[in-house]
């Protein structure tokens, strides 16, 4: 990532997807950004390097910052964003990571002057290893997408989309898919207990093998399907398993109709 200093930034939210990013930021040249934040500790771990305040109007006079990224729950778009339409013009880009809220939603609570990125980055951005998908909206600059993609690649990898419609399936794919990963883990554990593992290996076991898969996924040039295919030997313990799985397409299915109950809500949540 580029080291210069990164402009003026407005943090609007700092709960656990805006203080990965606040942080990644940090690291990478941000200098004392205002953060909009009404618990106190969620921006005590930031204390000397931000400039905090509780609500949009203790925002420093004549403070202008060059991003203004909003990292509220998107049921509190409506109570929080016109707060913030006086800065809405082409010196500021707003970039949102609010799940469902699309743009012309945002620029309708900021001004129809208003650039606005939406973007859809997962929790692994706590660990600078997330994905992050962005779609430009109306009036963005080319500088201002290059700014945006800066700041999203401050936590991980960034891909952008030219349809905002696609950010809906990206929500439950990406935003989502940490959570399914995790129950995976989960129902594994739960399931070499039932065979008669102790339960601190069965833990461990399914957290290592888990978290040890999505490395070598992500270190390898093949696909999921030919990494999959390398493990299973012809009639052996995984093939074995991986036909119960995969019976009827019962878990290809699942998790189908998952990702499609996932999209329907993200569009019901920019409606």
């Amino acid at each position: 990532m580029d080291k210069t200093a990164l402009p003026p930034l407005l943090l609007v939210g700092c709960g656990k997807m805006g203080g990965a990013m606040l942080a990644g930021w940090l690291e990478n040249g941000l200098s004392n950004p205002v953060v909009v934040e009404p618990h106190a500790a969620a921006v005590a771990g930031f204390a000397g390097r931000v400039t905090h305040v509780a609500s949009p109007a203790e925002v420093p006079a004549g403070f202008r910052p060059a991003a203004v990224v909003l990292a509220i729950k998107p049921q509190e778009a409506a109570a929080t964003l016109p707060a913030f339409a006086h800065l809405a013009g082409p010196q500021t880009l707003f970039v949102s990571i609010m799940a469902g809220r699309n743009t012309q939603g945002i620029r309708a609570m900021l001004g129809e002057g208003a650039a606005v990125v939406r973007a859809m980055p997962n929790t692994p951005a706590a660990v600078r290893q997330g994905f992050t998908v962005a779609f430009p909206g109306p009036g963005v600059t080319a500088s201002q997408r290059a700014l945006a993609d800066r700041l999203l690649s401050a936590v991980g990898e960034v891909a952008w989309v030219e349809e905002e419609a696609l950010i809906d399936p990206v929500t439950a794919v990406s935003g989502g898919g940490p959570a399914y990963v995790f129950l995976l883990a989960e129902v594994m554990e739960a399931a070499a207990i039932e065979q008669g593992l102790p339960a601190d290996l069965a833990r461990r076991m399914a957290r290592a093998t888990v978290a040890g898969s999505g490395a070598l996924l992500g270190a390898s040039q093949d696909d999921a399907a030919t990494l999959r295919k390398a493990v299973t030997s012809p009639k052996g313990t995984t093939e074995r398993a991986l036909a119960v799985l995969m019976e009827s397409a019962a878990w290809p299915a699942l998790m189908s109709r998952a990702i499609a109950a996932a999209t329907e809500r993200s569009r019901e949540l920019g409606g």
